[in-house]
């Protein structure tokens, strides 16, 4: 199923982007959206996938990493108590 019809599986809380993450020229809200429905992005390993599902249940951190159309690299993070969502590039970790 297309993110896009998927429920949301977290809160985002507040949302940040980096001046690196904003540079790229991409719709930020597109990834987010992603990420609050669980597509974890094509950058992750299946432990890391596993570790975010793993997170859903335990309270802890969540890492996405998607690739732009230009062949960039995004993070997005959501920390362990919901309350902050951030986008940002690898190299701003």
């Amino acid at each position: 199923m297309p993110y896009q019809m998927m429920s949301p599986r977290l809160p985002l809380g507040r949302t940040y982007a980096t001046s690196g993450a904003l540079a790229l020229g991409v719709d930020l809200s597109a990834y987010l959206r992603r990420h609050q429905c669980g597509d974890w992005g094509e950058g992750l390993c299946d432990e890391d996938r596993q570790a975010n599902e793993d997170a859903l249940i335990q309270g802890t951190r969540l890492l996405s990493c998607y690739h732009t159309p230009a062949g960039d690299r995004l993070f997005i993070i959501t920390e362990h108590d919901r309350s902050v969502t951030t986008a940002l590039l690898p190299d701003e970790y």
